[in-house]
């Protein structure tokens, strides 16, 4: 069995060690490094490439929001999980966009915090409930007032259907095999539907997706 390679970035030895000592009875995450800030993070990322970072987002020298920007740019294959103990949208909103897949409170579970992290490794997104609800109510807050013809209507029957699977978090290659098609084929219909919706980012089409129900939080 393959294990997720862990790496721990939070400013307190005590957080890392607690994590580092309760991840140690899971069977499948090994903690393969840990770091006490962003400059410090994107240095053994660079050592160790882990699977997943799981990262705080207040630390001193570098925070964890760019250090997850310059983590998704320079390192690619390895995921970012947020971990903070704030879960409103002001910080939920931010770290998504920089590039995290998944974002969990430190009042979380441990069940929760390792369902996050085996969810993020998959390549799925994880939001805690409380992170969750910060960012339906920041879609509300920027529904479109102005009553506008809504642009899902403009989706052919396909188009929606790959919507729906790559809000949900599958890859191009999984939407192919899914579908039958090609990969190119795909990523044709993910152009043409973010063009009609006026999306181009995939966070914005999350929230779109919340908003029209297509997925839940």
């Amino acid at each position: 069995m393959k294990r997720i390679r862990l790496l721990v970035v939070d400013d307190h030895t005590l957080v890392r060690d607690g994590i580092r000592a309760l991840l140690g009875l899971v069977a499948d995450i090994e903690v393969v490094g840990e770091a006490t800030n962003g400059k410090e993070a994107l240095e053994k990322v660079a050592e160790l490439a882990p699977d997943v970072v799981l990262m705080d987002l207040a630390m001193p020298i570098m925070g964890g929001l760019e250090a997850t920007r310059r983590i998704r740019r320079q390192f690619p294959a390895t995921k970012v999980l947020a971990l903070t103990q704030y879960d409103d949208s002001e910080y939920v909103v931010p770290v998504i966009e920089a590039g995290a897949r998944g974002f969990v409170t430190k009042m979380a579970a441990f069940s929760e915090l390792t369902s996050a992290i085996q969810a993020v490794y998959k390549g799925d997104s994880f939001l805690s409930p409380s992170a969750a609800a910060a960012l339906v109510q920041e879609c509300q807050q920027k529904t479109n007032a102005e009553g506008e013809t809504d642009p899902y209507q403009q989706l052919t029957d396909r188009e929606r259907e790959v919507l729906k699977l790559v809000v949900e978090g599958h890859t191009a290659r999984e939407i192919a095999d899914m579908l039958v098609v090609s990969r190119k084929t795909v990523e044709w219909y993910k152009s043409s539907l973010m063009n009609k919706l006026n999306i181009h980012n995939r966070t914005d089409l999350i929230k779109f997706a919340i908003r029209r129900a297509i997925i839940t939080p």
